[in-house]
C-alpha cells in the first residue's frame, strides 16, 4: 500500500473522541457539516480528532476536504484511492483512529453532532457500544422508512440484538470494543452485533435527523437487498463461524440416514416381498438410495473443505479491503501505526 502524504501541524498524541466520516461526493456539505462538528466538540471538554475519509468522490470534495485540514489541526483526511462503498471507508477510518472512543457519521448533514455529547454520556455510564436512533427519521416512507423498519427487525431477530435502527451511521464504539471487528460486504451496520457477540453491552438512544438539503441520496432499495444476503452471512457466522462442519456434517448424516432407511425398504421388498408381490425395481428406491449416500458423502466432504477454509481465514486476515492514495494531516509516527 503506497501513501502520499501532506502534513499541516497537528497533535500526534491519542485524542479522547475520533470521528470519522465517509464522504462521497459531498462537496456542498462539507463546509457547513465542519461547522457543526467543530461547535460541537470544542463544547465536550474533551481532547478530538476528526478523520474524513474520501471514498473516491468525483466532485471537489477532497480539495475541499484538502482546505479544511489545512485550517484545523484536529483533520487528518484519507483519499481512497476509488469509490469502495462505506463499510471500506468505515474500515480505513477505523483503522487510523487513535481515540479512546471511536464515532462515525455522515457527511450528508442529516446526522446532528450535537448528539455526540449524548452518545458519550452513556459511553461514560458503562457501555461498549451506544447506537444513535433515528426516531423521527426526515426520509421518504415507502423508500426509506418501511424497508427499513423491516430490515431492522430482521437484524434484531437473527443478530439478537434488539435496536431500532442499525442503518443510522451515528453510534459511539469504546475502542476495545472494534479491536477484533473485520469488515466486508454491508457489514458496516452490523458491527454492533459483532461487538455483543464479544461481551460488549449495547445501547440505544433517540437522536436527531435532518431532511438533506444538498446532494444527493446514496442509499437506495438496492442497498436493502444486500442487506438480506449480508443477514444471511450473519446467521452463518453467527451459529457455525468455527465449526462448519457441524452444519455440512448434520446435512451429510440426515442424508445418510434417508439413504440407510431406502436401502432398508429395498432388501424387505426384495427378499421378504413386503409390502406383498412389490417390485422394488420399479420403484424409485435404487435410485433414491445411491443420490443420497453420494450426497452425504460431498455434504461431509464439503465440511472438511470449509473447517480447512476457516482455518486459513482466521490465520491470514492481513489482505486490507481498500486501498490508500492519499493521507493528509498525518504524522510520521502515525503513517507508522497506520501502516502495521
Amino acid at each position: 500500500m503506497t501513501h502520499q502524504e501532506q502534513r499541516v501541524s497537528g497533535d500526534s498524541s491519542s485524542p479522547d473522541v475520533s470521528v470519522f466520516l465517509p464522504v462521497f461526493n459531498e462537496e456542498p456539505n462539507l463546509r457547513p457539516l465542519h461547522e457543526k462538528l467543530d461547535r460541537a466538540l470544542r463544547q465536550l471538554g474533551r481532547t478530538a480528532e476528526i478523520i474524513y475519509v474520501d471514498d473516491g468522490s468525483s466532485d471537489g470534495s477532497l480539495n475541499v476536504l484538502r482546505e479544511i485540514a489545512a485550517t484545523d489541526s484536529r483533520v487528518r483526511v484519507i483519499a481512497l484511492r476509488r469509490n469502495y462503498g462505506q463499510t471500506p471507508a468505515m474500515a480505513a477510518g477505523i483503522h487510523a483512529a487513535r481515540g479512546r472512543v471511536l464515532i462515525p457519521m455522515d457527511a450528508d448533514l442529516q446526522n446532528d453532532p450535537v448528539d455526540i455529547a449524548r452518545l458519550l454520556e452513556k459511553i461514560d455510564e458503562g457501555y461498549d457500544v451506544v447506537s444513535g436512533w433515528r426516531k423521527n427519521r426526515q426520509d421518504k416512507l415507502f423508500t426509506r422508512k418501511i424497508p427499513s423498519m423491516l430490515a431492522n427487525r430482521m437484524i434484531s431477530w437473527i443478530g439478537g440484538v434488539p435496536l431500532h435502527d442499525y442503518g443510522c451511521s451515528l453510534k459511539a464504539y469504546r475502542r476495545e470494543s472494534l479491536e477484533d471487528v473485520q469488515l466486508y460486504g454491508e457489514m458496516h451496520r452490523f458491527i454492533p452485533i459483532y461487538a455483543s457477540w464479544s461481551g460488549a453491552r449495547v445501547t440505544e438512544i433517540p437522536v436527531e435527523h435532518h431532511a438533506r438539503t444538498m446532494g444527493q441520496s446514496k442509499y437506495g432499495l438496492s442497498r436493502t437487498i444486500k442487506v438480506v444476503f449480508d443477514l444471511i452471512t450473519i446467521k452463518f457466522m453467527a451459529s457455525y463461524q468455527t465449526k462448519p462442519l457441524y452444519m455440512f456434517g448434520f446435512a451429510g448424516l440426515t442424508t445418510f440416514v434417508i439413504s440407510f432407511l431406502c436401502a432398508v425398504l429395498a432388501l424387505l421388498m426384495k427378499f421378504a416381498s413386503w409390502p406383498h408381490h412389490a417390485d422394488f425395481v420399479q420403484t424409485p428406491l435404487p435410485v433414491l438410495t445411491t443420490v443420497m449416500l453420494v450426497l452425504g458423502v460431498q455434504f461431509f466432504f464439503m465440511g472438511l473443505l470449509a473447517e480447512m477454509l476457516v482455518r486459513t481465514y482466521h490465520e491470514s486476515q492481513a489482505k486490507p479491503i481498500y486501498a490508500v492514495k492519499e493521507k493528509i494531516g498525518f504524522t510520521s509516527e502515525d503513517t507508522e501505526k497506520y501502516n502495521a
